[in-house]
């Protein structure tokens, strides 16, 4: 039997309704870094380093993508509870076909963009060659990207998050069987993880895309709209605060990487993107609740149902604190078979990632609140207080304790920064979190 956004959600239900979308994102992480996997593993350092280069760029081209699904999500969601479903598939359509279309021209510039970008910020020689060989054939992959994590978030509107984890299976089996082919069997490097990750990035992007173009049982499915304006307009600053995030992701790898590069070279670029990959993982628990719980969130606040609000914001709260805890402790005891997993002959890379990673990790025992804060106050349609939430997280604590930090503490503050800019971020979530609670009735 279906869960219905409109339900009672008891704990038991609650987990149940976003179990699928915490093992997508999960899934997601998994296969974003079998790349990194393989190419660790069979080819040399440099070629790991311009995979890790080039990521946080492809993710800012990409970002529109999060930035329409959380929007759109929160959107559709509180207008299908309003009771107007005939306005939320004209939303919905309008939003796919806008994805569809930007994801075409961003593809376009970017094609052109990408080497004076590289090269702006210090990419040369060996490593410049090796991320332009890698970067020219993921970015034409960018619209099914958008596409892919639009649908991510719509799809739980739709009331089909198992759907959606079906797809991100599918999608990562994809580019990890084809990984295995060309890299291992037929020795094609970086050329080999740049086809397999864009042959799953398509069908990431496509399988929802025929969904919804035929009849389904869900709530939404493509047809025709209108220019909604003011629609896209509320979409975009619904889902600010995960364009911003993605985008202030990308910024702070390349702010790190610089500093890695400052003092440690190309192993502490490949050891910081062995944290990152490992991070993700653990991250995707966070976000794959925090997606999945919101649409619940925007229902019931279009509803005006704001006893059924607070059972959810508790329920949520405690949820979360169960798992910061899990995640913490995990992180600290499995870093060094985790790390195994990229490292087999390098012994002081190695020791640099496992030593990294366990300061590192203590950051998740404060992210998930900030994480849930940002996706909470999107589902509440109010994109702003999200994007602040957002912003000060990365763009303005995460980079300044990066830059600063290790200025008085060397490679140790590197690790350290994301501790002290997610306390940060924590006071300013729980500010936000008593300073609207009256407001919005949860």
């Amino acid at each position: 039997m279906n869960i219905q956004l409109s339900d009672h959600f008891t704990y038991t239900k609650l987990l149940r309704f976003t179990a699928p979308s915490i093992c997508m994102m999960i899934f997601t992480s998994f296969y974003s870094i079998v790349d990194g996997l393989f190419i660790s593993n069979y080819t040399d350092v440099t070629q790991f380093a311009a995979i890790n280069l080039v990521w946080p760029f492809i993710m800012i081209f990409g970002a529109i993508g999060f930035m329409f699904g959380s929007g759109g999500s929160a959107l559709i969601a509180k207008t299908l509870g309003e009771g107007r479903k005939f306005k939320a598939l004209r939303i919905f359509s309008l939003l796919i076909y806008t994805a569809i279309i930007l994801g075409i021209i961003i593809a376009i510039g970017g094609i052109w963009l990408i080497k004076p970008i590289l090269e702006a910020f210090g990419a040369h020689g060996e490593l410049l060659a090796a991320a332009l060989k890698y970067s020219r054939i993921i970015i034409p992959a960018i619209p099914f990207f958008m596409l892919q994590y639009t649908f991510q978030s719509l799809l739980v509107t739709a009331e089909r998050p198992k759907l959606g984890f079906a797809v991100t299976f599918i999608s990562g089996m994809t580019n990890i069987v084809l990984d295995a082919l060309f890299i291992v069997k037929l020795n094609m490097g970086l050329i080999g993880a740049a086809l397999a990750t864009s042959a799953g990035i398509m069908v990431g992007g496509l399988i929802p895309l025929i969904y919804f173009c035929i009849d389904n049982k869900s709530p939404l499915r493509l047809g025709k709209t209108s220019l909604y304006w003011h629609s896209l307009l509320k979409i975009c600053t619904n889902g600010l605060s995960e364009f911003v995030t993605v985008i202030s992701q990308a910024v702070v790898t390349t702010l790190y990487n610089y500093q890695m590069l400052l003092f440690l070279g190309e192993n502490g670029v490949a050891a910081y993107g062995i944290i990152t990959y490992l991070s993700f993982v653990f991250a995707a628990l966070f976000l794959g609740y925090a997606f999945g719980s919101a649409p619940i969130t925007s229902f019931h606040f279009g509803a005006k149902n704001h006893a059924e609000l607070h059972s959810l914001f508790v329920k949520n709260l405690k949820i979360i604190f169960c798992f910061a805890i899990l995640m913490t402790l995990s992180a600290e005891f499995f870093a060094p078979f985790l790390t195994s997993f990229f490292i087999q002959n390098n012994n002081e890379l190695f020791r640099l990632t496992v030593e990294g990673f366990r300061i590192y990790a203590v950051s998740f025992l404060f992210a998930g609140f900030s994480i849930f804060a940002s996706s909470f106050f999107t589902a509440l349609n109010n994109g702003i207080v999200s994007a602040v939430i957002s912003v000060l997280r990365t763009l303005v604590f995460e980079c300044i304790c990066v830059m600063v930090i290790p200025a008085f503490f060397g490679v140790g503050g590197i690790w350290a920064a994301i501790i002290i800019a997610e306390i940060l971020a924590l006071s300013t979530s729980i500010y936000f979190f008593i300073s609207r609670q009256k407001y919005y009735g949860y």
